[in-house]
Parts: C-alpha cells; sequence; structure tokens
C-alpha cells in the first residue's frame, strides 16, 4: 500500500470474539489472561504474541504502534509518555553497551539539550554539540569525540536546519556509533530516516502524527539491532502510552497526508508573503531557494513540499514588541506546541528554548525577535489577514 492507504489501513482489523472491529478498541485492562498457564506462559516469555500485563503491553497500543512502525519502515516501535520520555528511552537504549558519549546537533528543541546536559550529564554522559549541516566539522566532532550515540533533527526547532542525513547517517555508522533522529517536524510523510541509514527515529507525537491538539505522546521506531534493548528497557521502565491516547493517536494519523498536504501548502504562500512584509526582517522556510541547506532539501524532501514549518524575525523587534505583537492574533493560536489542525505562534525565547540561556540562543541565532509559526489548514486568506492585522499594530 502507499503511504496514504497506510495511514487509514494499517494497525487495524485486528479479530475479537469471532468478529472484526473497524477501528480498534480501547482496550483498559491492566492485565490479561489465557485459556491454560502453558500458553500465558508463552506470552510472558515472548514466544507467542499477545498482551499479559499493561506494562509489558496492551492492544490498542500495539495497533497505534504497527500503525507507525509500518508508515517509518521500522522492525519495531514503541509509542511513549511524551516524544521527551522515547528520546529518554532511545538515548539509555544506544549508550547500553558503548561509550557514554553523545554528538549532538547544536541547533535542538531547547528541552532536548537540556535532557542530554542535564539528565545525561548527571549519570555522567559527555554531550558535545556541532553543526551537523556541516559534515567536514561533523567528521571531525566524530573523530575526536569518539561518541555512542548522535542526536540530529530532520528539520531543526526552530530554525529549519535540514542535515544530510544519509550522510550524517553514513558517518557515524562507520564511527561505530548509534544514529538517534528526531522526526517530529518532517513526519514520515516527507523524511523516513531509516530508510537512509538511521538506527533509531522519534517522534512527539503530541504534534503531526495526533494532529488535533488533544493528546500527549510519543514514539521510538527502531532498527533489528536495538529493538530487544529497547524492548527490556520499556518493559522494565515502564515509560507506555494510555490506551485512550493511543486510540486518538491513531484516530488522528488516518488523516495525516490529507492534512500535511494542506499544510505545506499553505506554509509554503505563508513564507513567500512573509518574505515581502516591510516588517519582516527575516524569514526561516526550508522552501526558500536561498535556504542555506537548499540542495540538501531538494535531494532529501519531496518535490515541492517543505514541511508546514517556519519560522521569521520582527524588524527592530525586542521581546516586548513580539509579546504585543502576539497579543493582537485574533485567530492563530499563541501556544506551546505544533502540527495541529489550527495555526499556531510560539516564541521560542520564551518556550521551547525557555531552558537555554540567553547567550546560548543568541550563539545558536535564536534572537528575541524571532517567532516560530506552525502552520495549520485554515484558508489561507485568513491566515495572512491575522497577521497582516497584527504587523500592522
Amino acid at each position: 500500500m502507499k503511504f496514504e492507504s497506510k495511514t487509514v489501513h494499517a494497525g487495524d482489523r485486528k479479530k475479537a470474539s469471532g468478529a472484526i472491529p473497524v477501528t480498534t478498541p480501547i482496550y483498559t485492562a491492566s492485565s490479561y489472561f489465557y485459556e491454560s498457564m502453558d500458553q500465558l506462559d508463552r506470552v510472558f516469555g515472548r514466544e507467542e504474541a499477545g498482551p499479559s500485563y499493561a506494562r509489558y503491553d496492551n492492544p490498542t497500543c500495539t495497533a497505534l504502534q504497527n500503525l507507525i512502525n509500518e508508515l517509518e519502515g521500522g522492525h519495531g516501535t514503541f509509542a511513549c509518555s511524551s516524544g521527551m520520555m522515547s528520546l529518554h528511552v532511545a538515548v539509555l537504549a544506544a549508550l547500553v553497551d558503548r561509550p557514554k558519549r553523545v554528538l549532538a546537533g547544536h541547533v535542538l528543541y531547547g528541552a532536548t539539550t537540556h535532557m542530554l546536559l542535564t539528565v545525561f550529564g548527571a549519570l555522567g554522559v559527555e554531550t558535545t554539540f556541532v553543526d551537523v549541516c556541516d559534515l567536514a566539522a561533523f567528521q571531525a566532532a566524530i573523530d575526536e569525540v569518539k561518541p555512542g550515540a548522535v542526536v540530529v533533527e530532520t528539520i531543526t526547532n526552530p530554525l529549519l536546519r535540514v542535515c544530510a542525513l544519509d550522510k550524517v547517517a553514513a558517518i557515524t555508522k562507520q564511527a561505530g556509533a548509534q544514529l538517534i533522529v528526531d522526526n517530529t517536524f518532517a513526519s514520515p510523510m516527507l523524511m523516513r530516516p531509516l530508510e537512509l541509514g538511521a538506527n533509531m527515529v522519534i517522534h512527539s507525537t503530541t504534534k503531526y502524527l495526533s494532529g488535533h491538539g488533544d493528546v500527549l505522546g510519543g514514539a521510538v521506531i527502531s532498527d533489528k539491532e536495538n529493538f530487544e534493548t529497547l524492548t527490556s528497557l520499556v518493559r522494565t521502565l515502564g515509560p507506555n502510552l494510555g490506551p485512550f491516547e493511543a486510540y486518538l493517536t491513531m484516530r488522528g494519523i488516518k488523516t495525516l497526508a490529507l492534512r500535511m498536504e494542506k499544510q505545506c501548502a499553505n506554509a509554503c504562500k505563508l513564507a513567500s508573503w512573509l518574505a515581502t512584509h516591510p516588517r519582516i526582517a527575516r524569514v526561516y522556510f526550508p522552501g526558500d531557494p536561498a535556504h542555506p541547506d537548499s540542495a540538501t532539501i531538494q535531494r532529501l524532501l519531496p518535490k515541492n513540499t517543505y514541511g508546514a514549518m517556519l519560522a521569521f524575525d520582527l524588524k527592530d523587534a525586542g521581546r516586548k514588541d513580539v509579546f504585543a505583537f502576539m497579543d493582537r492574533l485574533q485567530m492563530i493560536v499563541r501556544a506551546t506546541s505544533l502540527g495541529d489542525v489550527h495555526t499556531m505562534m510560539l516564541y521560542p525565547a520564551m518556550a521551547s528554548h525557555r531552558d537555554l540561556s540567553p547567550k546560548h540562543r543568541e550563539r545558536l541565532g535564536i534572537n528575541d525577535s524571532l517567532v516560530r509559526l506552525s502552520t495549520g489548514i485554515e484558508a489561507i486568506d485568513d491566515i495572512i489577514a491575522d497577521l497582516d492585522q497584527a504587523l500592522a499594530g
């Protein structure tokens, strides 16, 4: 099946009590029993598929995991309580029997940077940051650090850089490290990192996969090499997604292709409009022909599809000016998330990158004048009209 058909059908249609449900039901049981102890023993020993205890398995979550795994082309997938929990488990798995050193992209989601430096730092894991879009610098850092894991994003948050992921994967593999890729901004519709050589892929399923702003969740999609280690960690630590959240996420994914097509088209039109506005100093968007990673974008992303995220700097604006501009928005939602059906705006210095010091943000190019926008599925004229009146002041 093609991608659009997989979003609708994969994971569903599992037979239950002689009937086949059209959509996967919500299973709330915390434990399960079988007709015989021998069968339960086989299920506990993973010799036979089936649920036994909710920390190990849940039919609703299994259906979601099968769906996401099909979309990303993984060996196995684990649904977790949040995107950050998924990343935490993936880094743990990568470092189990490898050097306790991480090499990470220098521009990442602020909570990712904070987790690597504080949570893993407290455990003795050293993290070094490098511009992964500079392959020479990345190779030099790999040679110097000799990491056990490399952490990157397909499209970076919030400045929307796109590294040559296949080349990063080849360098990482040659060094014997594991490549962990956060694919939240791109979604599997735009890029499938495992096909490019990644070992584990992360999603905040809260975002594009769920798509409606009503559920928190995450997923880690694994290659064969890391699957057993991840299985052991998940069954031991219990970072599981609940069945209600799994159901909502699965329902959201059924319209992923439709939503992303509209959102990407809206983002292209919006970026073009913003680029000509006198109050905008700079627009960050992967579809910009002058984008520093344009050659990589044209090679790795689908033709004329650049994602639905963009960012821009307000001209001669500070924090107070940005707040005033955002307060004037009438339709666009001022909230801390992305990927929803409604257009959303966030101030990175206050939200996504709040945990970073002002000097650190400045070094990364995250200025006090920068806002990030997640384009929704509304009529593009209405999105533009709302921005226009807010910019007019």
